[in-house]
């Protein structure tokens, strides 16, 4: 060790390297561990220039301070310990690793077979022992000075029942942004620009959500077939950034950056967090980080301790109900909402999450946690309600506070724009927030996010363009990827020049937009969605970084002309409470005893639906008229490709009806002659009317 730099005992928090402003401490949880020792590298990361063991050890926290380290500074682990996977052991001080709560990460993994604790191609596999240095092939941690300037930061604090999502991916939104320069092109610095920024405000939407963004890297299987995960759903830093998102010469400010230029458009930043795995795999996984620091811990054993137990389908559950791994898990919540202005979270595989092994529970150790904290109760927290293992499907099982994907939603909402039959009870239920699966201890319209496609699965121009999923470029035969997409071709499999079936695809790309921003509940719009980008029916796009999952900025006609139909759509969403209120409808009289229902159903005569009408599996069109004490709207749904008549019913108070939305034409506020109570409406098929009172 170098005379110049000294160690003292330091604290056993916080822990991660922390910058004081003279010094750093240093403190990683370890439970199992004999030593940890502290690996600091030159600027280059290419040379190990000191190795200094942690001198302390209190509350399973070896810790140190050091004077002599400032900002900038990389540095990496080795973890001393048993090497006994039978156990669940697999310390090996040969392999460098990454710091849990690593705030920056410099570099990219190199793949090489000493990255693994064991000898690949052993007799024995993991029980094996692999002597050699994984340090010129490990990315490393950089200790950073948090300080940043935020200025009027004034976050937008959006109420639910007003939100509206964009999902998006840093990289696919700006990869191919003309007036982004190139060099700054897929960064976070690109996403800060003012054409990006214009284009979210323009569109209408208040919230967008990252997919990950916290440091991951390309897995190995991949890079072996020149593929790439372009989705980032395999974390290895849950506090850093993906190194890939920030800029050469720049560094993670420009996340903070980016964040505070959303927040100036009124515009709030979701992140989607992947808590319930990570990228080092099964027993079998390279030993990158949480493997070599503590495996015991930081992941849940299976009946035998050698192997992993798993619910991702990933090869490894993070083992939250550990609580240092419960800690970690806060500890990053927290730090991206105070340090980083974050305004919510949607969570990868949350039923991982809240398990007891086999079983969902809601009061796990995590949900308990996050429904406590002080920082998380103000900002907006999203589930992903399954995963793979036993009992896995919990849409509607999350507490009251949560948002959730709603994956009935989709599966229905699908089916009817398609017009299959019998879908008018799931059309009925889901246009008014779903209250069959979350009306309970008193959750709101707002719990259920609502979509028609995300990044799993077709892009809406997909969804009308193919039957069938089309993999190949994935190099796994076509074999990945969900076969019940619920799609329609409109009569020609991908790409096609005929007029009809050009037509006809964007009238079904505009009647699922519209049925999409007109249903209560929280709607999710896909990043390039709105101006008609295809993944040529690539359902599964996840390590294609390529130009197929960029969104295209070249705009035509009929792209723009999209664009204007859900801008104005939104639009229409902002102005008529009824269509995003704020509590559940259940036919409730509007201002009190005597006053109109706040829903009522009708058939195309003007009655009132019977028993006999929701049973019906033939058909394809509905009605309904919504109130507030202000707003009544009176939609038409007709997915049938039959025009047929509806009666108009009474707007109320001598008002009459205007039409506001056709998604048969693609106009917002056309200029038609207003409608009584018992005139006849001409309903063309494959479209969705909607009214208001005036």
């Amino acid at each position: 060790m170098p005379e110049s730099i000294r160690v003292t005992a330091g604290l056993p928090y916080p822990l991660g390297a922390t910058w004081d402003g003279s010094g750093v401490n240093v403190a990683v949880f370890s439970a199992h561990a004999r030593k940890i020792e502290l690996c600091l590298f030159d600027d280059d990361g290419k040379r190990e220039t000191a190795r200094i063991p942690l001198p302390e050890y209190t509350h399973e926290v070896w810790h140190g301070y050091f004077p002599d380290l400032h900002p900038g500074q990389l540095y990496g682990l080795r973890v001393h310990g048993p090497y006994a996977p039978e156990a669940g052991h697999r310390f090996n001080p040969n392999k460098l690793l990454l710091d849990p709560y690593a705030k920056e990460i410099r570099g990219q993994i190199r793949w090489h077979d000493s990255l693994h604790g064991y000898r690949i191609g052993h007799s024995k596999q993991d029980l094996s022992f692999d002597k050699r240095d994984s340090a010129r092939a490990m990315p490393k941690c950089r200790i950073i000075d948090p300080a940043h300037t935020w200025g009027h930061d004034d976050r937008p604090r959006r109420p639910w029942a007003e939100t509206v999502i964009y999902e998006a991916h840093v990289k696919g939104i700006t990869a191919r942004k003309p007036d982004v320069p190139e060099e700054l092109r897929g960064s976070f610095a690109a996403l800060a620009t003012p054409g990006v920024i214009e284009h979210l405000a323009s569109l209408g939407v208040t919230a967008v959500e990252l997919m990950p963004i916290h440091a991951f890297f390309d897995d190995r299987y991949l890079t072996e077939k020149g593929l790439h995960n372009y989705w980032g759903y395999s974390t290895l830093g849950f506090f850093a950034p993906a190194p890939r998102y920030i800029a050469p010469g720049h560094n993670l400010h420009d996340f903070k950056l980016m964040v505070q230029r959303l927040h100036g458009a009124g515009i709030e930043v979701i992140m989607d967090v992947v808590y319930n795995h990570t990228a080092e795999g099964n027993h079998l996984g390279p030993t990158l980080s949480f493997r070599g620091i503590d495996n015991l811990s930081y992941y849940v054993p299976a009946d035998d301790p050698r192997y992993i137990y798993d619910t991702t389908g990933c090869g490894n559950n993070l083992n939250i109900r550990h609580p240092r791994v419960l800690q970690m898990v806060m500890d990053s919540l927290r730090y991206w909402v105070e340090d980083c202005h974050i305004d919510g979270f949607r969570f990868d595989l949350a039923v991982t999450l809240s398990r007891d092994r086999d079983n969902f529970d809601t009061n796990s150790p995590f949900l308990d946690a996050v429904a406590q904290d002080p920082v998380l109760a103000h900002v907006k927290m999203i589930s992903e309600s399954w995963d793979l293992g036993p009992n896995g499907y919990q849409v509607g099982g999350f507490p009251p506070g949560w948002a959730e994907w709603n994956g009935r939603y989709r599966d229905s909402m699908r089916g009817f724009v398609k017009g299959d039959p019998g879908a008018i009870p799931a059309l009925a239920t889901h246009l008014l927030g779903s209250s069959d699966i979350f009306d309970r201890r008193g959750r709101r319209p707002w719990a259920s996010v609502n979509f028609m496609t995300a990044h799993d699965g077709f892009t809406l121009m997909d969804l009308y363009s193919y039957n069938e999923k089309h993999n190949e470029a994935n190099g796994e035969e076509n074999r990945d990827g969900h076969n019940d997409n619920r799609s329609w071709n409109c009569g020609v499999e991908g790409p096609s020049d005929d007029p009809a079936v050009i037509a006809l695809r964007d009238r079904m790309r505009r009647m699922a937009m519209a049925a999409l921003i007109l249903s209560n509940g929280t709607p999710m719009i896909l990043m390039g969605d709105e101006i008609g980008h295809s993944q040529q029916g690539n359902n599964n796009a996840y390590c294609q970084d390529s130009e197929l999952t960029w969104m295209t900025w070249e705009l035509d006609e009929r792209a723009m002309s999209f664009k204007e139909f859900v801008a104005g759509a939104l639009g229409l969403r902002r102005e008529l409470a009824p269509l995003r209120s704020y509590r559940y409808l259940h036919g409730d009289p509007v201002g009190g005893e005597g006053g109109p229902p706040d829903v009522r159903w009708l058939r195309r005569d003007g009655k009132d639906t019977t028993h006999a009408d929701w049973a019906d599996t033939e058909d394809r069109d509905v009605a309904v008229v919504l109130r507030d004490t202000r707003d009544a709207v009176f939609i038409i749904a007709n997915s049938s490709d039959q025009e047929i008549t509806v009666i108009a019913p009474e707007a109320g108070e001598g008002r009459a009806w205007r039409l506001r939305l056709d998604s048969g034409t693609g106009k917002i506020d056309p200029d038609t002659p207003p409608v009584v109570a018992g005139d006849g409406i001409a309903m063309p098929g494959r479209a969705i009317l909607l009214f208001s009172a005036v």
